[in-house]
This record gives structure tokens, sequence and C-alpha cells, in this order.
């Protein structure tokens, strides 16, 4: 039999406009302090009780999503596991791009949603504005033309919460949220990552029935006996029913953030679904993922290792953007984890690599071979952009350099006054640039180059020079084994590394 459950929310919007901070206000604890940089680099699930005018309480689930351009995919996940979508917008700054984004994943898993407006207590705000702006963008909110809901908070003082969650309920109640205690549990899987301790957990999100202590998850290539689940908070719990934030430790593999899982009561059907999804949707369980070398190419060889799958995914697509035309980044080898006495053997087999651990830790045996071995190099970083700029800094400093040859200077041949050997004495008018006694000539005939020369001698009104502007005439002595006609043109040419 089918019951009301709570809804999961999903809080999706641009970097800094304050979805962590709302929640930090809606849980009374302070997240946004712990997380590296003030940036939300995970998504996050919490469960929020509500008591509404009539005295009864509400639970409410939230998904928090990272708001900065890197997290794309995560973004996507967070709209794909709700049933309501908060489009968090700030007063002072209006739509950004990340908004933009945020309003096209809501719009393509057809979810209702509400536009949360932050910040309204500053200076600076402007509600006005932040509506034309929606608009422009096609989001019409109630009072300006359409009927997205729309509530200015203010994560500060509180104002506007109460009426934020009431409005979550109201559009719950609409939608007909509804799941049955009955059935086997399934679910979403917002993130997953690997525990020195616990092995590789998966945070997920329960949307029907229930899950048990003793039954077995399964998803795309990847199974669970549950030994114990944990919820939210880090609590050991017996089971937990639909639209419950859920840790399911013990995967054999890495299930993949977005996919569906479901419950079974043994094993031998959940290796099953496993392996039918893993089969229908040809996709392998991701360990590892290496880049191809480039034999034509210098290369900047790393390994990468992160805490959890949606970190690593967002430290490759940032990567990507990295474009040198001389060298590129080969990615050795990637994955969740601490890093291993294995990282460091592969970085030894090919030299200069360079191990990378995005908020995870190396184990005493790594960092041991790692002391004793020179040229393995390990950094350790807990804001993805700070990774990125290392890389990037590393890329111009390795990357080859080339010798060109850039055109100084320029000037007309007017007349040819006397040849001796290889010395001709001719004048000429500087064009452009600067034309300077002992630089090296290209000797330029109809937009072709047919010699080089050198000058040896300058002279402006018969008196000697070391240089000539553009637009004097002078006199040259050059030294070239080509014949100078009036018409050539002589470019003084310096050979730049670059």
């Amino acid at each position: 039999m089918k019951v009301a459950r709570p809804p999961v929310v999903s809080l999706l919007g641009h970097v800094d406009h304050g979805k962590s901070t709302l929640l930090d206000y809606l849980r009374q604890v302070n997240t946004v302090d712990n997380e590296a940089g003030g940036i939300t680099q995970h998504v996050a699930a919490y469960e929020v009780r509500h008591k509404r005018d009539d005295g009864t309480e509400a639970k409410i689930t939230f998904l928090d999503t990272p708001g900065h351009e890197a997290f794309h995919a995560i973004r996507a996940r967070g709209a794909r596991a709700a049933d309501i979508a908060i489009l968090v917008v700030s007063a002072e700054d209006g739509v950004k791009p990340q908004t933009i984004e945020a309003v096209k994943w809501i719009r393509a898993e057809k979810i209702p949603m509400l536009v949360a407006m932050t910040k309204v207590d500053k200076p600076s705000a402007d509600i006005e504005r932040v509506k034309q702006s929606l608009a422009e963008n096609d989001v019409y909110v109630e009072g300006y033309g359409g009927d997205v809901p729309f509530v200015p908070v203010s994560a500060k003082t509180g104002a506007g919460v109460k009426d934020l969650l009431d409005m979550i309920l109201l559009l719950s109640e609409l939608e007909h949220c509804t799941g049955e205690t009955d059935r086997w549990g399934s679910g979403v899987i917002i993130e997953s990552r690997l525990d020195a301790k616990k092995g590789i957990t998966a945070v997920a999100v329960v949307k029907d029935g229930t899950v048990k202590v003793g039954q077995v998850a399964a998803s795309i290539g990847a199974v669970a006996p549950l030994r114990f689940i944990l919820d939210a908070e880090d609590k050991q719990v017996d089971e937990l029913t639909f639209s419950s934030p859920i840790q399911i430790i013990g995967w054999d593999n890495p299930p993949l953030s977005g996919a569906t899982f479901e419950i079974f009561d043994d094993k031998k059907a959940a290796q099953f679904y496993a392996d039918s999804e893993a089969a229908k949707y040809a996709v392998a369980p991701r360990q590892t993922r290496e880049t191809p070398i480039d034999e034509n190419m210098a290369t900047l060889p790393i390994i990468i290792k992160a805490d959890a799958a949606g970190s690593l995914e967002a430290i490759e697509h940032e990567l990507k953007k990295l474009s040198h035309e001389r060298i590129a980044i080969k990615i050795v080898n990637s994955a969740v984890g601490t890093i291993s006495e294995g990282d460091v053997k592969t970085s030894m087999t090919t030299p200069g690599t360079i191990i990378f651990g995005f908020n995870t830790k190396i184990d005493p045996q790594a960092g041991a071979l790692a002391e004793r071995t020179l040229g393995v190099t390990i950094e350790l970083y807990e804001i993805i952009y700070k990774l990125t700029e290392r890389v990037e800094e590393l890329l111009k400093e390795q990357e080859p350099k080339v010798e060109t040859e850039e055109v100084m200077g320029r000037a007309k041949v007017l007349k040819v006054f006397s040849k001796t050997k290889d010395k001709q004495v001719l004048g000429a008018r500087a064009e452009s640039g600067m034309l300077e006694k002992g630089s090296t000539l290209k000797i330029m005939r109809r937009d072709e180059e047919v010699g080089r020369g050198k000058v040896k001698e300058l002279q402006q009104s018969k008196v000697d020079v070391e240089t000539v502007s553009e637009g004097n005439e002078f006199g040259a002595l050059v030294e070239s084994k080509v014949d100078i006609a009036p018409g050539d043109y002589l470019e003084r040419i310096v050979t730049v590394t670059k």
C-alpha cells in the first residue's frame, strides 16, 4: 500500500550563492567552515525535521551539491535523485552560469522547481533585478509572469526559512510523493568512496521500500551484503525506509554515481541483477583509468588518487581544459582510495610521474618507499582548483621550448650604390620597427625570402648610428651573398625561445 513519503530535495545553484549556509541554518550546524576553501566538493545528504503550523512534524531530505562548474556531473546526479529542486540564487549576484546549467538539469529530469533567493539581508540585494534576470533565462516566478514558487530567505537571520520548508511540503503533496514500506528497498547512488577501514562505501538515498541489515544491495556491476548500515548522521541502524539518506558499506566494486540500487534477500539474486545491469549498459566497474600515450607529443605523467568517485570525475573534467600545443597530460592511473605502495611503484616505472592526492592520505608503506626513492613526488590537495593550478604550472615548466624567428623591423631598399664582393652599400627607408647595426636580415623580394644578410654599418645624414627607427631614411653597409635590388625589403629578425 502506497503512503505519503518525505520529499527528497536537491539544492542547485552557482558556487557561493549560499546553498551550504542555508542547510547549516536548517540543521543548526556549521559545515561551511569545514569545507576546504568554503566550497562544497561532494554531494551531501541531510535529513531535516520541520514542525508545521498545526503541530505535526514532517521530514525533508536535502541534497547539497557543489556549485562550481567543475562539478557539473555531480549536480546532474543531485537533480536525478530528487523529487523537488530548489534553485538557489543570490539576491546580490543574480543568475550565473551554473544557475543556468542547474535549470537545464532540473528541466531534463522533469521535477518541480522553486526558487530560494538567498542573501536578501545584504545591503546590495536587489530582488527585482534577480527576478528580471531569471525571466530573461525563461524562469518565470510567481508574481512575475509565471508559476514557479519564489521564497526570499536569509540563512543569517533565518528570515523566510519556515516559508521555504512549508512550500517544499506543499509541493510534495501536489506531486504525490509516495512509497511502500513493505517492499524491498531501492534508491539512487549519490557518491561512492573508498574508506581505509570500512572499504567501499556509497552514500545513497532510499526512494522506495525498506532497507534492512542482512539483505544485499546491488547496482550496476556492484554488490554489497548489508552487514550493517549507517544513516545520514553516521549512526548504525537496523533499517531505513524511503527518502532516508543511507550509507551502504562493503561493496565489491565502486557503484556508479547516479545509478539505481535494488535490495535483495540473497546474494545470488543480487549478483544476477548487478551482472545483468552491467551487461545491459555495457559498463565495467570503474577501478582505474589510463589515458593513451601520444608518441608525437611530450607528456606530463600523473597519478590521481581521490577520496570519492565524484571528486575524481571533477578533477579529470578540469584537467581536460588544460590544453598546450607541445605537451599533454598523461593520466597513468586514477582511482579512489589512499595513495598506496603500488602507486609509488607505478610512478617509478614511468620517470617523471607525479602522484596527486585529493582529500586522501598516503599509507605508511607508500610514504616510506617514496622517501627512499629519488624522483618520486607526492603532492596532497584539499581544493581541486589548487591541484589543477599546480598541474598547469608543471605543464608550462615542462613544455618543450622552440626557437622562432620574429620580425622586429622592416625597411624598403630605395637604391643600391655599390657592391664589393659580398658587401653592398644601399639606401633604404625604415617602414616599421627598428633596424640595428649588427642585426641579421631576411632579404624579401615579392614576399619571398631570397637570402640572408647582416648589417655591418648604419648611417643617417652621413653620421654613423647604432639604430634607425620607423619613418627614417638611412644608408647601410650590408653583408650578403645575394644581390640586393631596389624594391627589396630588409627584415630585421631575432630568434626567440618560447
